[in-house]
């Protein structure tokens, strides 16, 4: 197994989002956008989620060329980012931010097959190459908290385009593993996502990730405006990024002993508890860096289920296809209409439009619920 080439590629990937989802909102507010505007900047993020992996996939599925597309990915989303240094008008910057988010978010779902390729024998040790996808992202929001509490805000989009050039570069470094022959599968794509225990699946990730909506966009305006330092914005940030590594580096022994059930169930029961901490109590430090601590379960452990799931329902052929259609209908779909909700919300009451994130996160926890009832059954 390429260990170091395919961790590679995440830690570069992920510094991207750790210089995107804390610092890309004050980048905006430093160009006087609205919340509204910010909050629909942020959404197209994810809503590129939905149309990008799924197209990818499709691509991959019929010319069975995946990793060229991926390389193509990465390298047109460099050329397309390059796009920001001429213009920061809202109109020119979402034109920019589709296009650079298509390539970019398309990519990733085609990587993940490609890591699980690689991991064939041993599919519990993704959790031990996605960790470096953390240890970029706690890099990255570290060194820029620290970077912009002495320089301006409005250098970010060159970090940006630094960390998106070196994703390039680490996808040319690796390889295509050894040919796998699938076999056929029983069930059609569109009859296993009829299946009960699949679309709850699929509605629990949807909800859970309209629930960061709020947090993933206007988390860092909001102990902002709580006059925390932008430094110890990005140690938050990093801590919850931290807590994540943790998870992921012991993931490979929790899961077998505890169940992806059980696991996926608490989880989403300590993001609702996340959630209504920030929502009542940003003052309060203590009690803010325990909801970063629990990021090790809103994200780390979920996305560890997940990732299993999907492979345990979405086998062989249709592998691809089904890490398209996780992240399109969660971080796509459900991350999109978060920020949108979020921005709507979030003049009129910031702490009400976290309490509402932790409704969502109470609905995900019963359709987790129902999907395990209907595995069982």
């Amino acid at each position: 197994m390429p260990y170091w080439r395919l961790s590679g590629f995440y830690a570069f990937y992920f510094m991207v989002v750790g210089a995107l989802v804390p610092y890309f909102g004050l980048y905006l507010q430093s160009l006087d956008f609205s919340a509204k505007q910010i909050g629909f900047i942020a959404s197209i993020l994810m809503l590129t989620k939905i149309v990008a992996p799924n197209i990818w996939g499709w691509l991959s599925e019929r010319s069975g060329k995946r990793l060229k597309l991926i390389r193509l990915g990465c390298l047109l989303a460099v050329i397309s980012f390059a796009a920001i240094f001429f213009n920061q008008s809202f109109l020119w910057l979402a034109w920019v931010i589709t296009v650079f988010t298509f390539f970019w978010n398309a990519v990733l779902a085609q990587f993940e097959v490609v890591t699980l390729d690689h991991l064939v024998e041993q599919p519990e040790r993704y959790s031990q190459v996605r960790v470096w996808g953390s240890l970029g992202f706690v890099a990255a929001v570290v060194a820029l908290g620290w970077a912009f509490d002495r320089i301006a805000i409005t250098y970010l989009p060159h970090f940006i385009f630094v960390f998106t050039l070196l994703i390039w570069l680490s996808s040319l470094s690796v390889k295509e593993a050894s040919h796998r022959e699938y076999a056929p599968s029983a069930l059609g794509f569109r009859q296993i996502l009829r299946k009960p225990a699949v679309y709850y699946f699929l509605i629990a990730s949807f909800l859970l990730q309209l629930s960061h909506g709020p947090y993933y966009t206007f988390y860092s305006l909001y102990l902002e405006s709580f006059d925390y330092s932008r430094t110890t914005i990005g140690l938050l940030w990093a801590l919850g990024a931290v807590a994540e590594i943790a998870v992921f580096l012991v993931m490979h022994r929790l899961m077998p002993r505890l169940g992806v059930g059980p696991l996926f169930i608490w989880s989403l029961a300590l993001t609702v508890c996340r959630w209504m901490l920030i929502a009542l109590f940003p003052e309060n430090t203590s009690l803010m860096v325990f909801a970063q601590v629990l990021h090790a379960f809103s994200f780390g452990t979920t996305h560890a289920v997940a990732m299993e799931l999907v492979r345990q329902h979405f086998s062989g052929r249709h592998l691809g296809q089904g890490q398209a259609i996780y992240l399109s209908v969660g971080f796509g779909a459900g991350g999109a209409m978060g920020a949108v909700g979020a921005g709507q919300l979030w003049a009129s009451s910031p702490s009400l439009t976290f309490i509402l994130a932790a409704v969502a996160a109470a609905l995900a926890l019963l359709a987790a619920w129902l999907g395990v009832r209907a595995r069982s059954s």
